[in-house]
C-alpha cells in the first residue's frame, strides 16, 4: 500500500445522511476493493501490507453489496483502517487468514448474511471480529447467519462483538472454538471477551457462543440494550434475547460479567451456563447501595458504568435470567486501582504495575438489580474478606437458587432488598460455611425467602 493517501480513490458520495464514522460508511479508499461483483476472491500464501504506522488510513480489502467471496490463506499486516471490511455482503467465506499488527478492526462484516469466519489468528487494536448493522447502505439491513470458529483474537477492545452499530438486525449468531487475549506484548487489556449490544433500535436475537478461553481480558461478558439511536428520528430501544453462552473460561479479568438493559426495556431470556473465571482485580467498588448510572443513551463498553458493587456478575433490567455452573475466583486477594490511576490506561496488575495497585476489597460476587425470573444454579464464588455478601437481590423477584456451596469465609451467602423483591427460594444447597444464609434488609418480608436446609 502506498503510503500516499492522494494514491487512493477518493471517498465516495452517499446520498444520504449517515451517522458512522468514514472507517464504517467508505469502501471506496481501499487499496483492493469491489462494489456489485459476485463470485471473486482473494486467496494464496502472500502478504497484503497496509504500510502504515498508525490509523486512519485506506482499507486493504473493502468489498460493498459483493456476493459470493472467498478470501482464504492470506496474511494482512500494518493496516491503518478495517482490515476486512464488508457492506452488504453476502454468502463469504473467511478461512485461514492472520492479521497481525492492525490498527482498528480485524474483520467487520457490516449488514452481511451468510458469512464464514473460520481458523483466523487477528491481532488488532480495535475490535478483532465485529459485527455490524450501520446505515452505511442507506437502509436497514441485518446481519444474518454468521458463524466463527476456531479464531484467536487478541485486541485492546472486543475481540468478538456485535455493535456498536446497531441500526439493523443481528440474527442466528454462532461463535465456537475460539482464545481471547489482549495484544501481544502490550500493557492494556481487552475491554470485553464477548460484547453484544443492541443501542440503535436493533433486535439481537438467537445467539450462541461456546467454548471459549480467555485471559487479560477486564469484562469477560458484556451484554447491553441501550438507547442511543443513531440514523432515527425518535431513538427507540431495540431488543438483546435469547442468547446462550456455554463453557467458557477467563482468567485475570478486572471487571464482572455485565448483562444491563434499561428502564422499560428488559435484556431476556439469558443463559450463561459453564462459566468459570479468575479476577486479578480492577476499579474501585462502588458501595452497596451507590446510584449506578443508566447512561441510557451511551456508547456501550463495559466500562460505560464506572464503579461496580460486584465483581464476578452484574444485572441489572433482565427477564429470564439462567445462570448454571458459575465459578468465580480470585487469587492473594483483591487488587484495585483508584479512578486517577484508571484512567493511565495501563494493565494494573500487581505483577506488571505493582506501583499501581493496592489490595482491595471485591464487594459482592454477584449483584442482581430488577432482575425478573432468576434461576441460580451450581455456583461457587470466592467470598468478600471484609464480610459483603456473597449474593445480592434488589427487587428481583421470583428467583431459585440451587445446587450452590458457600466456601469458607463467606459471612452471609444472600441479601435481600427492595419492595419488589419476592418468591425466593434457596435448595439441594450446602451453606453450612456460610455464618447465615439469608439476610433481609428493611422493607423485605422474612417470608421472601424459603431456604430448604441440606440434610
Amino acid at each position: 500500500g502506498s503510503p500516499d493517501d492522494s494514491d487512493y480513490d477518493p471517498y465516495e458520495e452517499l446520498g444520504f445522511p449517515n451517522d458512522a464514522d468514514r472507517e464504517t460508511s467508505f469502501f471506496h479508499f481501499a487499496l483492493v476493493r469491489a462494489e456489485n461483483a459476485q463470485g471473486i476472491g482473494i486467496e494464496g500464501r502472500g502478504t497484503i501490507d497496509g504500510n502504515r504506522p498508525k490509523r486512519f488510513g485506506p482499507k486493504p480489502i473493502a468489498l460493498k453489496r459483493c456476493q459470493n467471496v472467498r478470501i482464504v490463506g492470506i496474511t494482512l499486516i500494518n493496516a491503518p483502517n478495517y482490515n476486512i471490511s464488508l457492506l452488504g455482503t453476502d454468502n463469504v467465506l473467511i478461512d485461514g487468514v492472520t492479521i497481525l499488527n492492525g490498527y482498528a478492526d480485524g474483520i467487520d462484516p457490516d449488514a452481511c448474511r451468510n458469512v464464514r469466519i473460520a481458523n483466523c489468528h487477528i491481532e488488532s487494536a480495535d475490535d478483532a471480529i465485529v459485527l455490524k448493522t450501520s446505515f452505511s447502505l442507506g437502509e436497514r439491513r441485518s446481519c444474518e447467519n454468521i458463524t466463527v470458529t476456531n479464531c484467536y483474537l487478541a485486541t485492546k477492545a472486543n475481540a468478538f462483538k456485535c455493535g456498536t452499530e446497531s441500526g439493523g438486525d443481528f440474527k442466528r449468531i454462532a461463535v465456537s472454538n475460539c482464545v481471547m487475549d489482549m495484544m501481544p506484548n502490550g500493557n492494556q487489556p481487552a475491554t470485553s471477551g464477548i460484547a453484544l449490544e443492541s443501542v440503535d433500535g436493533a433486535v439481537l436475537e438467537d445467539v450462541v457462543i461456546a467454548n471459549v478461553t480467555m485471559v487479560n481480558v477486564r469484562s469477560p461478558i458484556f451484554i447491553r440494550l441501550g438507547n442511543r439511536g443513531r440514523d432515527m428520528e425518535v431513538p427507540t430501544p431495540g431488543a438483546v434475547r435469547r442468547v446462550s453462552i456455554n463453557n467458557v473460561v477467563a482468567s485475570r479479568a478486572s471487571l464482572p460479567c455485565i448483562i444491563a438493559g434499561i428502564p422499560g426495556y428488559d435484556v431476556e431470556d439469558i443463559t450463561l451456563s459453564q462459566v468459570r473465571v479468575q479476577f486479578a482485580g480492577g476499579t474501585v467498588l462502588a458501595a452497596a447501595d451507590a446510584e449506578i448510572p443508566e447512561q441510557v443513551d451511551a456508547y456501550p463498553e463495559a466500562r460505560m458504568f464506572g464503579l461496580l458493587p460486584s465483581y464476578a456478575v452484574y444485572a441489572r433490567h433482565v427477564k429470564n435470567l439462567s445462570v448454571e455452573g458459575f465459578h468465580a475466583s480470585f487469587d492473594d486477594g483483591f487488587w484495585r486501582v483508584t479512578g486517577e490511576k484508571e484512567e493511565k490506561g495501563s494493565w494494573r496488575v500487581p505483577d506488571l504495575v505493582p506501583e499501581l495497585s493496592e489490595k482491595g476489597d471485591p464487594g459482592y460476587a454477584l449483584y442482581f438489580d430488577d432482575v425478573k425470573m432468576l434461576a441460580l444454579r451450581g455456583l461457587t464464588a470466592a467470598p468478600s474478606p471484609a464480610g459483603v455478601p456473597l449474593i445480592r437481590l434488589t427487587n428481583t423477584p421470583t428467583v431459585l437458587i440451587s445446587d450452590a456451596i458457600a466456601l469458607l469465609g463467606t459471612k452471609t451467602f444472600v441479601e435481600v432488598k427492595g419492595e419488589k423483591s419476592s418468591n425466593i427460594l434457596i435448595t439441594a444447597s450446602e451453606l453450612s460455611a456460610a455464618e447465615q444464609a439469608v439476610v433481609c434488609l428493611a422493607g423485605v418480608a422474612t417470608e421472601t425467602v424459603r431456604w430448604a436446609k441440606c440434610e
